[in-house]
Formats: structure tokens, C-alpha cells, sequence
């Protein structure tokens, strides 16, 4: 039987807390992981699937966005009916939609499947964060905190190496059917094991699901076709339909109570607005080096794709390692001074990064400098999640969860959008990627100074 309310008001007891992380753990990671799983097997999907590759882009963003556009409103939905009830459905769909992608044999299909997928998988992260907060006892949030941060950091490493050892020895289909037995045991354990949350007694809002998809969906394509070359004239409206369908979205949370978009903590709770700021500024200096650097090191160093990765291993592995660490000394020291002083070891590493000479330097020379860069940013991580998840009210759980994820996929897909446009100012020779990766490297590290500004802005509120 799961968890009662008055068992989780303080955390669950830690036996059973185990296996709650347990469930949280297996399908957090699911979730992450399939933002990436599918993109070393999109070459053979296309050819397979006789599509072209701006057709088979879609297996990749149609998960993105089905997860980016429906975040908000499942929170919304975790904190009208319970975080637990929209976990576990959100794991249900996301296992059932990872068989319908297996079996597909058409692109429409595929991609049907992914959107299936995102909806699910945005069940699980919008409310993770706010199972947390009920799993451990607040004293020990940032430790919980850091536990999740350590599995979202493995899978997001893990998946280009996931996704190569699958395909080494069957074919593309398994990527998604090797995570349907993975989908039952996280499923079973969260029924059992999860705990049951209080619950608001607010409606659920269609209208405001509907802006924010809208609202999201334009922006996020604006910014994706600003960074691969569209049409000015459809770039321009997208953004434009973005900014318009945001204006009346906002105005109408203004009169909501509590809304979706929990802009009355934003106005109301200035260190959960600056925590908030704080992610997406960290996430877009992050993702932009992740993506950039790729380029930097195979076309200016002459690597291969597999020497690459092994270059850049060195950051995903400092994340995980620092996680568990900063989070439990988030739970004794202030928020904004470590998240401060990590995003501050970020950027002086992202600077570095940038003096390296790709052609020349030796492994050790470039692996410092991204372990630099990856201890800053595990430093940060946890306890800006910590802070960001606690300084919400327990009703709003899912809220402070929801804005969570939002903002690092607002982080990243702004990050992501920046590399591109760099990216398309070259014509593929040498010189021109390193003066790309300069300017990359450069916004990066601005991006991070931004964010620990922000962050030990937060100091003087806490």
C-alpha cells in the first residue's frame, strides 16, 4: 500500500523511502534519456522509413515538444488530483507509447508514438521534483534533491552510449522496447511505494493549457527555425504568435487563483522568480558549450565521433559526482552562495575552454578545464533545486516542480537555438568553427556570470 498523507508530511520512513526513490529513479531516467536515445539511430530510421532527414528531425522534436508544451499543465493536474495518481499514469502512457514506437513501421507512426511518449514522460517530470518534497523530510530535501540530479545527469550522459551499445547488436525498434520492462517495474513500485499528496481544490484550467501550449509550441519553433534557416517572414510570426499568445496567457494567470503559470509565486516570492531565472541562465550556457564543443574538437582537432565523446566525458562525470555532495551541503549552507560560487567555477572553466587549442592540446590539458566546468555546474544544480522546490507552498508542490523542468527546457532549447545560428555564420572550415566556437563559448560564459548574479541575488532573502 502506498504512503498516506500524514506518513509523507515529513517524508517517508527510510525503508520505505528507498523505494520510492527507487520508482523515481527508474522512470526519471526513462524520461531523460529519451530525449537523446534516438539521436545516433536517425540516420537508419530515415533510410529505413524512406524519409528525408528534415523529416525524420520529428522523431526527435516531437518528443521535445510534447514534453516542453504539457509540463506546466500536469503539474497543474498533480496538484488537483495528486502527484502520485499523474506519476503513475504519466509512466503508464510513457511505457505503453515506447512499445507503439517499437512496433512502427511508417514515419507518422513514429512520430505519433514520440508525441505519446512526450505527453508521458512530461507526466513523470512535472511532478518528480514534488514527490521529492514528500519522500524526504524537509531537512533532507537537498540531499533528495541531489539524488535526482545525479540520475537526471547519468541519463543525459548515458544516452548516446545507451543508445550505441542497443544498436550494436540488434536494430533501431529496441531502443524503445528495452525500456518497456523498465516502464512496468517503475509503474509497480510507484503504486506501491509512492506517497499519496495533499490536494488543491481548483479546477483544472483548459483554456490556460491551451495558451501555453500555443505560447511554448511558437516559441520554441521560432527559435529552432531562426537557428536552421527558415523563411525570415514564418520565423517572425512564430515569435510574434509566441509573444501574443504569452501576453494573454500571463494576463489571464493574473486572474487565476492559484494559476498554471504560477506567476503569483514569481511576483509574490522573489528567490522562487530568481531561482527560476537562475535555471534557465545556467541550462543555456551549458547546453550551448555541450553542443558546440563537438564541433570544435572533431572539425579544429581532427577527432573522431567516438574521441569526442571520450574529450568531453570528463564534464557529465564531475556533474554526477558533485550532485549528491552539493546537495547535501545544501541542506546546510545558503542556496545562492554555492549555487554563486559554482556557476562562477563554470565560467572561469568555460573560458578556459576557450583558450584551449583544439589541435594541439592533450587529453589532460582539456580535461581539467571541463571538470572545472562540470563541478560548477553540479555545485549549482542541486541547490537551486533544492531552493527552488522549497519555496513554494505544499499545495503548490507541483507548481514549483512544473517551473522546474520548464525552465531548464527553456534553458536548452534557447541554448540549443544560439549554437545554431553561430553555427550557420560558418562554411565548415577550421578557422571559421573556431571563430563560431569562440562566440559560442562567449555567450556561454556570459550566460553563466548572469546566472550567478541572479543567484547570489538570492542571498539576501534567505
Amino acid at each position: 500500500m502506498s504512503a498516506t498523507i500524514s506518513e509523507a508530511a515529513d517524508g517517508l520512513p527510510p525503508s520505505l523511502r528507498t523505494l520510492a526513490m527507487l520508482a523515481v529513479g527508474i522512470a526519471v531516467f526513462m524520461a531523460v534519456l529519451d530525449g537523446s536515445i534516438a539521436n545516433v539511430a536517425l540516420p537508419t530510421i530515415a533510410r529505413q522509413m524512406h524519409a528525408t532527414p528534415a523529416e525524420a528531425i520529428w522523431v526527435i522534436n516531437s518528443y521535445q515538444l510534447a514534453v516542453t508544451v504539457s509540463l506546466l499543465p500536469m503539474a497543474s493536474l498533480g496538484d488537483i488530483y495528486g502527484h502520485r495518481r499523474v506519476y503513475c499514469w504519466g509512466v503508464a502512457l510513457y511505457t505503453i507509447a515506447s512499445m507503439g514506437c517499437a512496433v512502427s513501421t511508417t514515419l507518422p507512426q513514429l512520430v505519433l508514438g514520440r508525441v505519446m511518449q512526450g505527453f508521458g514522460g512530461a507526466g513523470i517530470m512535472s511532478v518528480n521534483g514534488a514527490l521529492i518534497r514528500f519522500i524526504f523530510p524537509r531537512s533532507q530535501l537537498g540531499r533528495g534533491v541531489g539524488y535526482n540530479v545525479l540520475v537526471v545527469g547519468t541519463s543525459s550522459a548515458a544516452g548516446p552510449s545507451a543508445a550505441a551499445a542497443i544498436l550494436a547488436v540488434s536494430s533501431w525498434p529496441w531502443l524503445f522496447a528495452a525500456q518497456v520492462p523498465f516502464g512496468l517495474i517503475a509503474l509497480g513500485l510507484s503504486v506501491v511505494f509512492l506517497p499519496r499528496t495533499p490536494r488543491s481544490r481548483h479546477a483544472f484550467d483548459l483554456p490556460s493549457a491551451a495558451l501555453n501550449a500555443v505560447t511554448l509550441g511558437l516559441f520554441i519553433t521560432g527559435l529552432d527555425g531562426l537557428g536552421h534557416g527558415e523563411g525570415r517572414q514564418l520565423v517572425v510570426a512564430e515569435l510574434a504568435g509566441a509573444v501574443l499568445a504569452g501576453v494573454v496567457f500571463v494576463c489571464r494567470q493574473l486572474r487565476l487563483r492559484p494559476p498554471m503559470l504560477p506567476i503569483d509565486l514569481l511576483i509574490a516570492r522573489p528567490i522562487f522568480a530568481l531561482s527560476s531565472a537562475t535555471s534557465i541562465c545556467a541550462y543555456a550556457a551549458a547546453i550551448i558549450a555541450l553542443v558546440i564543443l563537438p564541433f570544435y574538437f572533431q572539425y579544429a582537432g581532427g577527432l573522431t565521433a567516438i574521441q569526442v565523446g571520450l574529450v568531453l566525458t570528463p564534464w557529465p562525470a564531475a556533474v554526477i559526482v558533485m550532485a549528491p555532495i552539493a546537495g547535501r551541503l545544501a541542506d546546510r549552507y545558503s542556496a545562492g552562495l554555492l549555487g554563486g560560487f559554482g556557476l562562477l567555477l563554470m565560467a572561469a572553466g568555460l573560458v578556459t575552454v576557450a583558450l584551449v587549442p583544439a589541435a594541439t592540446a592533450a587529453w589532460p590539458d582539456i580535461a581539467w578545464r571541463l571538470i572545472l566546468c562540470g563541478v560548477g555546474f553540479g555545485l549549482f544544480q542541486s541547490p537551486n533545486n533544492r531552493l527552488l522546490l522549497g519555496s513554494v507552498p505544499v499545495d503548490r508542490a507541483g507548481a514549483g516542480s512544473g517551473m522546474l523542468s520548464t525552465s531548464r527546457l527553456v534553458g536548452q532549447t534557447t541554448g540549443s537555438a544560439i549554437v545554431a545560428m553561430v553555427l550557420g555564420l560558418t562554411h565548415g572550415g577550421a578557422d571559421s568553427i573556431v571563430w563560431a566556437t569562440h562566440i559560442a563559448i562567449g555567450v556561454a560564459a556570459a550566460s553563466a556570470i548572469l546566472a550567478m548574479g541572479l543567484s547570489w541575488l538570492r542571498m539576501l532573502g534567505q
